[in-house]
């Protein structure tokens, strides 16, 4: 590990409750001479950890091909969410059905990569990098906007926040990573230690890594200051369903509402990795799911924030056609996408349904690479510079 890794790692940005005992390490470290290796609108990305089995969330009803496929876990026709003559919702995902029916979600088909990689961790540095999959970068796509928003101003970690204890990848950018609050009121108080404050202001004549360190500390400790009093600005009055999902859409909900000024908030639920006995378990995940987004878009709508919030919803790949002999499934590729409130105008399924006879390897083929969503909101939505971010173009889609 080189020092500027570390010290990003050490910094208070880049992860929640575990962050002091961190700093304060490194600053031991260094004291014994040991240097240590807008436009306003709001995205809300949602992240379904573990390869959601895409083909039955977004499922082709009328294809026989999938019943055959799937003699024991398949979605009987009848009780398929219908939302055009070919393909339909999950029975558990009634709340997000009732958005599509008001025209708020747009449902993207076939979304992946060249070179797909079935593997947890590789596939989620993809995404998370928005990297070709022979390509390892150290930054995350939401932590390169993070650098490009705060260019030539002043840095503020809080314009991009992951609701979680730790910071994924997704939000390291080269010269500032977003921040990881899961308690605001938790993470101010950590950072009102008379220690945490002295070091924050002092040292700033330092060697230029170690002076990086203590701007960061420095940085955090205003940024936590800053989202715990405007936390307690605004609170919901919609009643969110009590899970991890719910209490975090609420989360980011009073934040919005409180007027913070976050452009990119992430969140990560797991559980998805359904090689046993996927049924039951995805349907309770996908309920939660819908009763939670559900709840977050009639919160936004009685605040009048519903046009100006984009919900997406990914996950790292789908699963494979065919189920296996555990009543589940296995990792497989191309997924479906979901896009949630933004002010788009009408309910639609942006593009052709999963082709069960053209596969690869018994694969879903993909047709939209998931970077051509991340270009369009760059640019369409957040109003940024996607070829910078994203390091070379690509197509945008009609989806803003």
């Amino acid at each position: 590990m080189n020092r500027r890794d570390f010290l990003q790692q050490s910094a208070l940005t880049t992860a929640g409750t575990l962050l002091i005992p961190h700093f304060l390490k490194a600053y031991e470290t260094q004291a014994m001479g040991q240097l240590p290796g807008s436009t306003g609108k709001i995205l809300v990305i949602v992240q379904l950890s573990g390869g959601n089995d895409g083909l039955n969330t977004v499922i082709p009803f009328r294809n026989d091909i999938y019943y055959r496929e799937r003699p024991t876990i398949a979605i009987r026709p009848e009780k398929v969410l219908p939302l055009n003559d070919e393909i339909g919702l999950h029975p558990a995902m009634g709340s997000l059905k009732a958005l599509y029916d008001e025209g708020l979600v747009t449902v993207i088909n076939n979304v992946g990569y060249p070179n797909p990689d079935r593997s947890h961790f590789r596939s989620m540095d993809i995404w998370q990098t928005a990297s070709d999959s022979d390509q390892y970068l150290r930054t995350g796509w939401v932590g390169r906007y993070l650098d490009a928003a705060c260019a030539g101003k002043s840095q503020q970690p809080f314009r991009t926040i992951e609701v979680d204890d730790t910071l994924s990848l997704a939000l390291k950018g080269n010269n500032l990573n977003g921040m990881a609050v899961l308690d605001p009121k938790k993470l101010y108080n950590q950072t009102r230690s008379g220690l945490v404050t002295k070091l924050g202001k002092e040292h700033h004549d330092e060697h230029e890594s170690v002076s990086y360190l203590y701007k960061t500390l420095a940085e955090t400790v205003s940024s936590a200051e800053y989202v715990y009093d405007k936390a307690k600005i605004q609170t919901s009055s919609t009643t969110y369903p009590n899970h991890e999902l719910g209490n975090r859409l609420k989360t980011v909900s009073q934040f919005i509402q409180s007027g913070v000024e976050t452009s990119v908030y992430y969140i990560s639920i797991s559980g998805f990795d359904t090689h046993i006995n996927q049924p039951g378990q995805q349907e309770r995940l996908l309920g939660q799911y819908a009763e939670a987004v559900g709840a977050f878009m009639t919160d936004l709508k009685a605040a009048g924030r519903q046009n100006d919030v984009l919900l997406m919803t990914f996950s790292e790949f789908g699963r494979r056609v065919k189920q296996n002999a555990s009543n589940g499934t296995d990792h497989g590729t191309a997924n479906n996408v979901f896009l949630i409130g933004g002010g788009m105008s009408s309910r639609r399924v942006l593009n052709e349904a999963p082709n069960l006879t053209a596969l690869t390897d018994g694969d879903l083929t993909y047709s939209v690479d998931f970077r051509q969503i991340y270009a369009t909101l760059l640019h369409d939505y957040l109003g940024t510079d996607d070829v910078a971010i994203l390091g070379r173009k690509f197509e945008s889609l009609k989806i803003v």
